[in-house]
Parts: structure tokens; C-alpha cells; sequence
């Protein structure tokens, strides 16, 4: 049994790093989708990781069209797909997870594509923040620990202790 995140052209080495460990702590399959702000050999990536690297099993896609290729409704291994986003329409509470499921976050300064949301509304899925704030969004690596978390009570954490 794995969950898969989905980091879409990450920009900030620690993000990364942090999700990383997370992903490592949790038999959570990491997906990288190029391209990258940083070199996957970056020092400040390595040690956000800490020595957890060797333990996340990480995958590196081309473009999010290559990711797809393979993930997506019609690929060669579709899985269902959440998108992260503010935009999106349901509360990350609001789906029961199943084993596979994927969950998709944009760049840090930009988040996913427009057009990419619209085409997977139905699966759009955000944290609720306060609108008294103007904070745009939370924080990227805290974002993929909450919904990622989420999921994992859900289906019990699995061979977690």
C-alpha cells in the first residue's frame, strides 16, 4: 500500500527536503515533475532530507504532460488524482482516500496551471484558511504533510506505528 506525492516544478530546495523525509517516514512514493529550481544533488536539498534520502523512493518526470502520460485517466497507470490548489472547490476532508491515491501541488509562487485545475475540478481539494488574512497560501511542504496525513488516517497508517 503507497500514496504518491506530486510535487509539479518545485522551486525551494527545503521544501523538497522536508517532504522528503516525510516521505520517507511514511513508505510515500515522491514525484518529481521537472522542471526543477534546483539540482536534486543541491546541498540544501540534501540536508532538508537529512540521510533520509536513500529511503524515499523518488520518481522524476519530464513535464507534467509525461507525468500524465502515465498517471493521468488515460494513461498506462491511471491513478485518481487530487490537485492541491486555493482554487479548489472541495475541502481535503471532504474525499475518503484509497490506497494509490495521488496528490498534485504546484510551484511555490504559482501554484498548478489554470487550465490544468479547470480540467480536474472535480478533484480539486484545498486546506481552509482564514479570509481575514492575506496569506495566499500555506507553506508547500506543510501543505502536502496536512493532506498527506489526512489520507493516511483515513486508511488507518498503514504500516506505521
Amino acid at each position: 500500500m503507497s500514496l504518491h506525492v506530486v510535487f509539479v516544478e518545485p522551486e525551494i530546495p527545503p521544501n523538497t527536503g522536508n517532504i522528503a523525509r516525510t516521505c520517507a517516514a511514511t513508505d510515500t512514493v515522491l514525484h518529481l515533475v521537472e522542471p526543477l529550481g534546483f539540482s536534486i544533488d543541491d546541498k540544501a536539498l540534501k540536508r532538508a532530507g537529512l540521510d533520509y534520502w536513500p529511503y524515499v523512493e523518488v520518481k522524476v518526470h519530464a513535464s507534467l504532460d509525461d507525468f500524465m502520460a502515465v498517471y493521468g485517466p488515460e494513461g498506462k497507470e491511471p491513478h485518481r488524482l487530487f490537485l492541491a490548489t486555493t482554487k479548489g472547490g472541495h475541502k481535503y476532508t471532504d474525499f475518503e482516500y484509497m490506497d494509490e491515491d495521488m496528490f498534485l501541488f504546484g510551484r511555490e509562487t504559482a501554484g498548478l496551471p489554470r487550465e490544468f485545475i479547470s480540467k480536474y475540478a472535480d478533484h480539486a481539494i484545498r486546506i481552509p484558511m482564514s479570509r481575514s488574512t492575506r496569506l495566499r497560501s500555506f507553506n508547500l511542504a506543510n501543505s502536502a504533510n496536512i493532506i498527506l496525513f489526512e489520507a493516511l488516517r483515513q486508511l488507518g497508517f498503514p504500516g506505521l506505528e
